[in-house]
């Protein structure tokens, strides 16, 4: 799984609690116009529109109250505002394009979890995301989200944390709770993890090598330093701290696997890289 996570600096979370279409943002409710600003304000900041609502939903009427948006940036800026009208998302797609306003914003309870449920766009993200975001909702009510699809469906369960980026794949009602825990307590889950989605693949596969070798420790413990790209392979320092190595080199390789049914929506076969990782020696 390492290195699939879908990179992305910031995030615009919509609260949507209606049914999702296969592609997020042609769900009900959302004009094309504003829905097409939004997609491409997103690729134009590398960034994310993701829709999110509540485990164990209830059918909500959408004029029964205002739904809310939140814009969340990697070092944790953020800005919310809540929307009636599709209209009123340009507020969010402002937020989106230009970064959070620190004088609006709200107060968050800690990192949000947001696991794919997104069962239109693959049945096995809302069959096996489900009793996850159930079972988080229960530790971490105010903290978890269902969310449309964030990538790597042949990984479902699949959790993305926020405003930081990781993303886990593979996981069941029961293991979440522990990596969310052990997450929490600056300990990076190796055995579930996909990567981290402010950095490039290759980059993802070194950052976890490091940790894998001389952790545990938090997702802030490491961070990449010069990169250089030779073909199919990389060479990528990695700066540790705390227990960590000051400074690592990581050689990554990219392979291919043979063409397979990837997903439960496939209609064909396809194929899928892999990104396999080495520290050569700690140096610093």
């Amino acid at each position: 799984m390492l290195g699939t996570a879908a990179p992305a600096t910031r995030w615009l979370l919509v609260e949507h609690p209606g049914g999702w279409a296969p592609a997020a943002l042609d769900s009900p409710g959302i004009d094309d116009a504003v829905a097409d600003r939004l997609h491409r304000t997103a690729l134009s900041v590398g960034g994310r529109v993701v829709l999110v609502r509540r485990p164990g939903r209830a059918a909500v009427p959408a004029a029964a109250r205002p739904r809310r948006w939140t814009v969340l940036d990697l070092d944790g800026r953020r800005q919310e505002g809540t929307w009636h009208r599709s209209d009123d998302l340009l507020a969010a797609d402002a937020a989106l394009l230009h970064g959070p306003d620190d004088s609006a914003a709200g107060d968050l309870p800690g990192p949000l979890f947001l696991v794919c449920t997104h069962g239109r766009h693959d049945v096995c993200c809302a069959v096996r995301g489900r009793p996850v975001a159930q079972a988080l909702a229960v530790r971490w009510p105010q903290q978890t989200w269902e969310c449309t699809h964030i990538g790597g469906d042949r990984f479902a369960a699949n959790l993305l944390v926020v405003p930081d980026g990781t993303v886990y794949g593979g996981l069941d009602a029961a293991r979440a709770v522990d990596v969310v825990q052990s997450h929490l307590s600056g300990s990076v889950d190796l055995e579930h993890l996909r990567g981290f989605s402010a950095h490039r693949p290759p980059v993802q596969a070194a950052l976890a090598a490091v940790l894998r070798a001389h952790g545990p420790a938090a997702v802030g413990d490491v961070t990449p330093g010069e990169v250089v790209a030779h073909g199919g392979r990389w060479r990528v320092e990695v700066l540790g701290r705390g227990g960590l190595p000051a400074r690592s080199e990581v050689t990554v390789r990219r392979t291919s696997q043979p063409a397979a049914r990837l997903t439960c929506s496939a209609s064909a076969d396809a194929t899928a890289y892999v990104w396999t990782a080495e520290v050569i020696d700690p140096a610093g």
